[in-house]
């Protein structure tokens, strides 16, 4: 499937495809952005694919509002809207209908495959913007000719010399007039800062071509180090991954490794500072991307997705120190009654007596129906009646958890703990509680 806009390069790039034999679909996007303008290039796409024969698809999107929804820029909504579409496409039957006679009784060896235009003036723009706005050895590769379903075949090639192609080819193609407007980033790379650069050295571009190759190299060198690195330093469970803090020390390049280890979570290198600074921070401090948290917790590094559900239950067993759920940490530890020690006063802090405790223990989301035995008082209480004695909002109410052993809730953590799992007299073991909240 190709990308095509119905500017020079990917139409260009029909055109080579085409004379070499390939068969392939059309895909067009209209961001709708510039009036009769969009209209025209999507007239014009389905034209082109008319004379060549072609199966086109076309797609419109409300790119403004998404933009607004997503907080994000113009150009960065109609990069997700494009490639999101391209990936519905490709999960679709659209290749099974159109090349059937192709893939039959080959289902084995079948793989469908995004095509771009992208080309060496365009790298050049991405890792200038990328080196200037921050980021990693990856960053500086640039676009890859292959990377999983996208295949950009035109990267050794410039601007100029799909142009020149073009105009010896007597081939057509729509101009996009915003590509002139410098209030985009990227054509202010292009149409300001190259140039200046040129200016001083004439070959400023072919020698970031050759960069690019050269970076490229380097890349696949630094990620085989990186696996390495990542094998060593990152511990799954679950759906977090866990950094050792003391081992990560031990490293020589330290923030270097730690930014490749939690890039892939959504931070970026203007996080790098904080993320180094969490290392030697208190339990409970964290940061947070688009989609992950980075959290301290004592000598781990946790990085934990963000959830927008519900909170789900979790499971706690009795060899388990440190319990994570979205929203915190629970510590549990085991302890021996001394006699000089005292009950602590943190309601966030629990001790209950051992011998009370049956595992699995579970923390949920209190519900309708729950009661418990208040600290200090002989008899149940309807978790919804105490809540109205606490004068607690609704929002507040929404948030509050339980812990559970055997049906019974033996902890409101940050309230009060039941009176039954006290610490009594006759106590000789305990279980040390604390509830750590991240969010």
């Amino acid at each position: 499937m190709v990308a095509v806009s119905g500017g020079a390069d990917s139409v260009v790039l029909c055109y080579l495809l085409f004379n070499a034999g390939f068969r392939f679909v059309m895909a067009h996007c209209n961001f709708q952005l510039r009036d009769a303008e969009s209209s025209r290039d999507e007239e014009f796409v389905a034209d082109l694919a008319k004379r060549l024969g072609v199966p086109v698809m076309f797609k419109k999107f409300d790119t403004h509002s998404f933009a607004v929804s997503e907080k994000i820029s113009i150009q960065e909504a109609a990069r997700k809207l494009r490639y999101n579409w391209f990936e519905e496409c490709l999960n679709a039957d659209l290749f099974n209908e159109h090349f059937s006679d192709q893939i039959k009784n080959k289902s084995q060896h079948y793989r469908a495959y995004v095509i771009t235009a992208h080309h060496r003036d365009d790298n050049i723009e991405t890792i200038f913007f990328n080196f200037i706005r921050g980021t990693g050895i990856t960053g500086l590769r640039g676009m890859l000719p292959v990377k999983e379903h996208i295949v950009r075949p035109l990267l050794f090639a410039s601007r100029h010399q799909l142009s020149e192609y073009a105009g010896q080819h007597h081939i057509n193609w729509v101009e996009d007039s915003s590509n002139s407007e410098i209030k985009y980033s990227r054509n202010f790379i292009r149409h300001k800062i190259i140039p200046l650069i040129e200016e001083l050295i004439p070959a400023a571009k072919e020698n970031m071509g050759d960069n690019i190759d050269r970076f490229r190299e380097v890349s696949m060198i630094f990620e085989e180090a990186m696996k390495n690195f990542r094998n060593k330093l990152l511990v799954q469970k679950n759906e977090d991954w866990m950094i050792p803090v003391e081992k990560l020390r031990l490293q020589k390049t330290v923030p270097t490794i730690l930014f490749e280890l939690i890039h892939p979570f959504g931070f970026t290198s203007g996080q790098l500072n904080d993320a180094l600074g969490l290392m030697d921070s208190q339990t409970g401090r964290y940061i947070h991307s688009g989609t992950h948290r980075l959290l301290k917790n004592r000598n781990w590094l946790i990085i934990s997705p963000l959830q927008s559900q519900e909170f789900r239950t979790v499971i706690i067993e009795e060899d388990e120190e440190h319990v994570l759920f979205h929203g915190g940490i629970l510590h549990l530890k085991k302890k021996t009654i001394s006699t000089t020690e005292k009950i602590s006063s943190d309601l966030f802090k629990a001790e209950l007596d051992e011998r009370e405790i049956r595992y699995p223990l579970i923390l949920r989301k209190w519900k309708t129906g729950d009661y418990f035995y208040p600290l200090g008082m002989p008899k149940k209480k309807k978790l919804s009646r105490f809540f109205i004695d606490l004068k607690l909002s609704k929002n507040q109410k929404e948030e509050i958890l339980v812990l559970e052993s055997d049906k019974r809730i033996i902890w409101i953590p940050g309230y009060r703990i039941d009176d039954r799992f006290k610490i009594k007299p006759s106590t000789e073991n305990y279980t040390e509680l604390e509830f750590v909240i991240s969010t």
